[in-house]
């Protein structure tokens, strides 16, 4: 399959490989850069090398080889499941779960449990390797998301995410103190210039997308904080970008600028990734109508790390 793009004003100079890795959902520039070597990438027609830079108007071909997608296999993995219905089923999801299978992860996943549990009973409409899920939470992020069993609960569902009626409240510690006890971040996100793994905040640009955060300070702990959050939007990391483009980062996130304080050092034992929770989900039943929400309390390690806190603050 060909598919093309024109090199834009912030892509211009890059090298291709990086340009490829930095518009494409689909290619890292690792894997783009294999393509370039095999001859399968155009530049205004021509053959070009990886290393080669692309300025703005350049169009970039892309002969995208086929991709094979397995299927995701059923696991007998336990699950914290909150509420469960013949439409819908709410899950309390641990950390280091990784939601549906991708690259590095085709095992051990919420929907690999999910099969196991549901059987063929899940909606379709999220493929072979993503069945029922309407949302999702970052491995290392612990607590609740709705996952649906047939398609016209998915439909519903995904419906109402997409006009924000679906209430989604986290719980954070971050880094610094606020002089507000409240604020709304209103800042758009897109993927990292040069670093596909990581999203960015991309003030006017085009490969981003609006973002909207809100928090209220529940505890000042002098160097730290304790925040509730709430989405608007529902970008890929985007409670973790925003709260590291503000300058509080959240504790043990590392890809984004914790884990470095005398704190998070001294407890490291309690740091499996970001301190961050789902704790309430809030959405309309896609059947019955009924408005529903649920929460589940903060994990071990989260609630160890407020009482050291407030502790050490006295």
């Amino acid at each position: 399959m060909m598919t093309s793009h024109v090199v834009t004003e912030e892509e211009s100079g890059l090298r291709l490989d990086a340009c490829i890795g930095v518009f494409s959902e689909e290619l890292s520039r690792s894997a783009a850069a294999k393509l370039i070597d095999g001859g399968s990438v155009l530049v205004n027609g021509q053959a070009a090398k990886k290393k080669t830079a692309v300025f703005s108007g350049d169009i970039i071909e892309i002969d995208m080889p086929e991709l094979k997608t397995s299927e995701a296999l059923p696991e007998d993995i336990p699950l914290d499941v909150i509420y469960e219905d013949s439409d819908v089923i709410v899950i309390n999801k641990p950390k280091g779960m990784v939601v549906h299978p991708a690259a590095g992860n085709y095992t051990g996943t919420l929907v690999n449990a999910l099969l196991f549990r549901c059987g063929d009973s899940l909606s379709g409409i999220g493929g072979v390797l993503r069945p029922g899920i309407v949302h999702r939470i970052d491995k290392d992020t612990t607590g609740l998301l709705v996952v649906a069993k047939n398609d016209a609960a998915h439909r519903a569902l995904a419906e109402e995410l997409k006009y924000h009626g679906i209430e989604r409240e986290y719980h954070a510690l971050v880094t610094g103190g606020f002089k507000e006890a409240s604020g709304t971040i209103d800042l758009p996100i897109g993927r990292h210039p040069t670093d596909r793994k990581k999203m960015a905040v991309l003030k006017g640009s085009e490969h981003a997308k609006d973002a909207v955060t809100h928090y209220e300070v529940l505890a000042d702990y002098g160097r730290f904080s304790y925040l509730k959050l709430k989405l608007e939007t529902g970008r890929t990391h985007q409670i973790r970008v925003h709260m590291s483009h503000l300058g509080h980062p959240l504790l043990g996130d590392t890809v984004y600028g914790g884990g470095n304080t005398a704190f998070e050092k001294k407890h490291s034992g309690l740091f499996h990734g970001q301190a961050l929770h789902a704790k309430r989900l809030t959405f309309t039943h896609p059947t019955t109508g009924e408005r529903m929400s649920f929460e589940c309390p903060l994990p071990a390690e989260f609630a160890k790390l407020c009482e050291i806190l407030e502790k050490e603050t006295l």
